[in-house]
């Protein structure tokens, strides 16, 4: 199976001593206890030599406003944002970046020197790092799913000159929600309930995308496609799986198996945490090989 670059072991410095001047960031969402940004983001600042520190926090939907609120108050230096609150939080900070609006999802929010969040989107631009120049414009894409990450992903097709996606999910409300919403920027979208039989679509298709939670979590020994139906797609297509834990998941184990050219979303983790790290830290270089080689090891440790 093709997978992200192989990330080299190199010495990462040991992180300074936790102290009254050390500073906060954190991702928030519900679940989190899966998330290995807090080891990808220490190592970066272990070796960037800053006395900050980044945890993973639990919130749940009903906690969202308070705990934004909360985080700013303490002086957290930037926040990542992740399932399932990227749509919502949009509407709790202060100022918005015209991509993130364009997108209805905020991924980062960083201090707005005013009390407050300035909310960002980061994500798009992750996930299309693997995809420059892979794609000619023209081409299909299967996107699988409505949430927050799916708009990330509509922008990258967007940028890469996609003429179509299809769009499956659970609900059609939200299906067509998500299309209102995006409709008037997006490539030509076209709706599909999670039962539609994919038969005649799926010959078309040249990049299929899982934004969904299957294949990770409580999720983890389910794909959003079947063996059967990863059969019919073109021996060119490119299966992208924006879950990063387990590595690799259900679906591309079984597209691999088939001879497809599979992503998972390592990746897609590096860039938008580097792209975080540098809008709140204001360096302008990320020690991309020790972040990934941290997420890499920890990985590994995940295995039985």
């Amino acid at each position: 199976m093709a997978r992200t670059n192989h990330y080299p072991s190199k010495t990462i410095n040991h992180p300074s001593p936790i102290d009254g001047r050390t500073a906060l960031l954190a991702v928030i969402g519900n679940p989190i206890s899966h998330s290995l940004s807090p080891v990808m983001h220490n190592a970066a600042l272990a070796q960037l030599g800053l006395n900050w520190r980044y945890l993973a926090l639990k919130v749940a939907a009903e906690d969202l406003s308070a705990a934004v609120q909360g985080l700013a108050a303490i002086g957290c230096r930037g926040v990542s944002v992740t399932i399932p609150h990227k749509e919502t939080i949009a509407n709790l900070v202060s100022s918005i970046d015209p991509i993130a609006k364009q997108l209805g999802a905020v991924n980062c929010l960083v201090p707005d020197g005013k009390g407050g969040w300035h909310g960002t989107n980061t994500d798009w631009s992750g996930f299309l790092a693997p995809l420059q120049a892979r794609f000619s414009p023209g081409a299909t894409a299967l996107v699988l799913g409505t949430g927050g990450v799916v708009r990330a992903v509509l922008r990258s097709c967007l940028e890469l000159g996609f003429k179509r996606v299809l769009l499956r999910g659970r609900s059609m409300e939200k299906l067509e929600h998500l299309k209102n919403e995006v409709g008037n920027w997006a490539p030509a979208l076209e709706l599909l309930p999670w039962e539609t039989p994919l038969q005649q679509w799926l010959p078309q298709v040249d990049l299929v995308v899982n934004g969904t939670p299957l294949g990770m979590g409580e999720w983890q020994q389910q794909s959003p496609l079947s063996l059967e139906q990863l059969a019919l797609l073109p021996g060119n297509a490119l299966i992208y799986d924006v879950v990063y834990t387990p590595r690799p998941t259900r679906l591309l184990k079984e597209a691999a198996s088939l001879g497809l050219a599979c992503q998972d979303g390592l990746e897609m983790l590096l860039q938008q945490g580097a792209a975080a790290l540098k809008l709140w830290t204001g360096l302008p270089q990320m020690p991309l090989k020790q972040m990934g080689n941290a997420v890499e090891q920890a990985l590994k440790q995940q295995k039985p």
